[in-house]
C-alpha cells in the first residue's frame, strides 16, 4: 500500500516543478492540496479574463460609429474634409459684413439690401400683382410660369434645407421674411437659387437689350456675394443655391404652360 501513495506524491511535486514559476529555495515545497487549490485558483482567473475580455470585444462592437476613431480614414474622406475646412475657412474671411464690428460693419445694411431683392416673398408677391393685371395672352403665360417656378424654388430650396440642416459661418438669426419663405438653415443658399434661376428666366423670355442682360447677370453675382458677405451663408452654400436654381429653370422649361393652359388656369379667376 505505500506504494501507491509514493508514487502520487511524486506526481504531484513533478507538477509542481513544472509549472513555469521560479520557486524559492528557502521556502519548503507546497503540499499536494494547496498545489491543486492554486491551479483551481488560476483557471478560474484565466477564465474571468477570458471572459472579460469577450465582453468588451462585444462592448465594443456595440459602439455608435462616430465614437470609433479611424486609425486609417480613406481618401476620399481626407480630400471631402479638407474641402470643408477650405470653405469655412475662407467663407469666414469674405464675412466682412456679418456683424457691425466687422471690418465692413458700417456697409452691412447696403450689403443686405441687395440680398433683399432676391428675397421670395417680395418676388412672389409682385408677380402675382403682375399677373392679376395682366391683359395679354403672352404676358400671362411669361408671369404664371414665372410664379410656379418662384413656388417651386421655394418648395425645393426649403426641403433641401431642412434635409442637410447645416448652419452658417456665423449665428446669424434668421428674420420674419425668412421663416415666411421657409429660408432657415444655409444650405443651398435660396437667395442665389432664386436670382439665377430669374435671371436665367428673364434672360431666355424677355427681350432685352445688352446692357440689361449685362446688368441681369451681376446682380445675380452680386447676390449670391452679398449672403456670403453678411454670413449667412458659406461659398459652398452660394454654389449649391446656383446649381439648384439652373435644374429649376430646365424643369420648368420641360413642364412649361402654353397660352391656352394659362388662359383656363385665369379665367377661374
Amino acid at each position: 500500500m505505500p506504494a501507491p501513495q509514493k508514487r502520487g506524491r511524486a506526481r504531484d511535486r513533478n507538477n509542481v516543478l513544472a509549472r513555469p514559476e521560479f520557486m524559492s529555495l528557502n521556502q519548503p515545497s507546497p503540499s499536494p492540496q494547496e498545489v491543486r487549490n492554486f491551479n483551481r485558483k488560476q483557471s478560474g482567473q484565466y477564465g474571468g479574463n477570458a471572459n472579460e475580455g469577450a465582453r468588451e470585444r462585444r462592448q465594443s462592437q456595440q459602439l455608435p460609429e462616430e465614437d470609433c476613431m479611424q486609425l486609417n480614414p480613406s481618401f476620399k474622406g481626407i480630400a471631402w474634409n479638407s474641402l470643408m475646412a477650405i470653405d469655412i475657412a475662407m467663407s469666414k474671411r469674405l464675412g466682412v459684413c456679418a456683424h457691425s464690428t466687422s471690418s465692413w460693419g458700417g456697409a452691412r445694411s447696403m450689403v443686405k439690401l441687395i440680398g433683399i431683392t432676391s428675397h421670395g416673398f417680395p418676388w412672389i408677391l409682385g408677380t402675382a400683382i403682375c399677373l392679376w393685371n395682366s391683359n395679354t395672352l403672352a404676358g400671362q403665360e411669361v408671369l404664371l410660369n414665372l410664379l410656379l417656378a418662384l413656388l417651386l424654388d421655394i418648395l425645393t430650396v426649403a426641403g433641401l434645407q431642412k434635409l442637410m440642416k447645416r448652419r452658417g459661418p456665423y449665428e446669424v438669426t434668421p428674420g420674419i421674411l425668412d421663416y415666411l419663405v421657409l429660408d432657415v438653415y444655409a444650405f443651398p443658399a435660396s437667395h442665389a437659387s432664386r436670382a439665377t434661376m430669374v435671371s436665367k428666366f428673364f434672360l431666355n423670355h424677355l427681350v432685352l437689350a445688352i446692357p440689361l442682360r449685362v446688368l441681369l447677370v451681376l446682380w445675380a453675382v452680386s447676390v449670391g456675394l452679398s449672403r456670403i458677405m453678411i454670413g449667412r451663408h458659406h461659398i459652398s452654400d452660394v454654389i449649391g443655391g446656383v446649381v439648384t436654381g439652373y435644374l429649376e429653370f430646365n424643369f420648368v422649361e420641360i413642364l412649361w404652360l402654353s397660352s391656352s393652359t394659362c388662359q383656363m388656369l385665369s379665367s377661374l379667376w
